[in-house]
């Protein structure tokens, strides 16, 4: 049956130009109605337009709304055990088992429901290093998804390119269709199942753009591992000198707004490799966090929010004058954007670089305003920092998240998305940051002067600041002091940085009640790192916080 009318959309006759031999029937995909094949972006925005999927507001970006999904259905997110991945990868609160039997028959019916429909696809590779991309394939229900795949990965550059495509990973992405739990073994009419063995992953009943970016990947998080490849939640960029600085980090903690530096060359925001070869980007765009966006703090973000070819997910707009209002939180607080990366002015165009990190920044958003704005760390140090993976989770990023931000630790700085155990990835980071003579720093983009409520988050001007001494050198040369509680180096000074916000407890009325929130957040620390302790190498275990005893 044909679920469309007879109407010749803006694309339909370009719809198979860029047509892979590898058809959808290999797929199991048949009887459909037609295939828009690799369309590029006017083409897609001018089909989402027309089917009303999205509007245009004023400077060209594409605004759509993606329903009761404003953030990843984390909870909703399974894996296939089978013999490839029984014993490889981390199971537990991330990493829920999933049975051949019902994905063989959640995906019957993804195929069924897609007879007499009309899909779109992208395909695309996930890697910017030739040596380790993986070929992609993006199938959707709908044109402005598949814009998103065209601006998050990266595209074949000719047409004898598109047309022998064959992909490795295949995504089906469908939100209008919904999982039945009692027949799918799904928790909710939502589900992100990933089939290594099948190289498949399905996504069902969710619009939300970051699901696909986010499969895409935890897929390159379980594969990349396996041949000796760092994979990183991290932005990254390069200096003058070619030192690159890396910038682990979960959302909301700076990632997008700290890597994208007027003075350094970005080479990816958000996912990365580090191989014997050097560091590169999974991705060719961004999916930057706007709200609050502001021309003056960042306006590179800013100006990429206001072109042709962005894609502004729940952004509040006038209906009349077409103007977006990046203040208002209206629908969620994680607004979001997605345009291609050489939107950034000083982007690497390779979205790569043949150099080895010089220094290693772990970004933490403490929003019990204690810890010190940045600190050196021991390799030991660095190491339990990054299995502990210390920060709050800001409004939005997650279904369930309120306004008040929630402390958490999420090993890796991503565990959401780490398939193997945090010891696999933490050895491989430790390893190539010694061959490489890597300096690690914690960087705290969280409050200070008191906790979330009472003081006030760190002003990213002093960030910028203490970042930029720190990465041409100049905080090495300052005196530093030892925190008596995590036993990591303070610097004591830096230009354009006042004293007092290199030293927290100055910043606090009450010092014993700063004390006092310091020692619970060791507490804390120390009972979250008995997780990881068997197994762990006794020098690192013992380079994490002490209690204070005179409390």
């Amino acid at each position: 049956m044909n679920n469309y009318l007879d109407v010749q959309t803006p694309a339909g006759k370009e719809a198979g130009e860029l047509a892979s031999e590898y058809q959808l029937k290999n797929h199991g995909l048949i009887h459909l109605d037609r295939v828009y094949w690799n369309l590029a972006t006017p083409a897609l925005v001018e089909e989402a337009v027309f089917r009303g999927e999205g509007s245009l507001v004023e400077g060209g970006p594409l605004l759509v709304r993606t329903g009761k999904h404003t953030a990843r259905a984390a909870a909703d997110k399974f894996t296939v055990r089978e013999d490839s991945t029984a014993d490889k990868i981390w199971w537990g609160q991330y990493n829920r088992p999933f049975s051949g039997q019902s994905f063989h028959g959640l995906f019957l019916r993804m195929q069924s429901y897609l007879q007499g429909r009309q899909v779109w696809v992208q395909d695309c590779y996930a890697g910017a290093d030739p040596e380790y991309r993986l070929p992609i394939r993006v199938i959707t229900d709908s044109a402005w998804q598949s814009l998103f795949a065209r601006n998050m990965f990266i595209t074949p550059t000719s047409a004898d390119e598109y047309k022998k495509f064959v992909p490795e990973f295949t995504l089906i992405v469908l939100p209008s269709f919904k999982a039945d739990p009692r027949a799918d073994g799904t928790r909710t009419e939502t589900a992100i199942v990933l089939n290594f063995a099948q190289h498949l992953g399905l996504i069902a009943d969710s619009s939300y753009g970051g699901e696909i970016k986010k499969t895409v990947f935890t897929i390159l998080n379980f594969l990349l591992p396996l041949r000796n490849v760092m994979a990183m939640h991290c932005s990254a960029n390069v200096g003058a000198a070619g030192d690159v600085a890396l910038f682990f980090g979960l959302s909301g903690t700076g990632k997008t707004s700290l890597s994208a530096d007027p003075k350094r060359r970005l080479i990816g925001d958000d996912e990365h490799g580090w191989s014997d070869g050097g560091v590169f980007n999974f991705e060719a765009g961004c999916y930057a966090k706007v709200i609050r966006l502001s021309a003056e703090h960042e306006p590179q973000i800013y100006a990429a929010t206001r072109r042709f070819g962005c894609i502004l997910e729940n952004v509040i707009h006038d209906p009349l004058s077409r103007r977006v209002d990046l203040n208002d939180d209206q629908l969620t607080e994680n607004t979001r954007a997605s345009y291609p990366l050489d939107f950034i002015p000083n982007v690497v165009p390779e979205r790569m670089t043949r150099t080895h990190p010089k220094n290693v920044i772990f970004l933490t958003c403490d929003a019990t305003g204690v810890l010190p704005p940045i600190a050196r760390l021991s390799p030991n140090q660095a190491m339990y920092h990054f299995i502990s993976g210390y920060t709050s989770k800001v409004a939005g990023t997650e279904i369930g998240l309120g306004k008040e931000p929630e402390l958490t630790f999420s090993a890796c700085f991503g565990a959401p998305f780490m398939v193997h155990h945090p010891f696999v990835y933490a050895r491989l980071l430790n390893g190539k940051m010694a061959q490489h003579g890597s300096q690690p720093w914690l960087v705290n983009t969280g409050w200070t002067g008191g906790k979330f409520g009472v003081g006030k988050r760190f002003s990213i001007h002093h960030t910028r600041a203490l970042l930029n001494a720190a990465l041409d050198g100049s905080l090495q040369k300052v005196k530093f002091r030892k925190d008596k509680v995590f036993g990591f180096e303070v610097p004591m000074e830096c230009p354009g940085v006042p004293s007092e916000v290199l030293d927290p407890a100055s910043t606090w009325k009450n010092k014993d009640e700063y004390w006092r929130a310091y020692d619970a957040l060791a507490a804390r620390y120390i009972e979250n790192f008995k997780l990881f302790k068997e197994g762990c190498a006794e020098e690192v275990a013992n380079a994490g916080p002490k209690r204070l005893s005179n409390l």
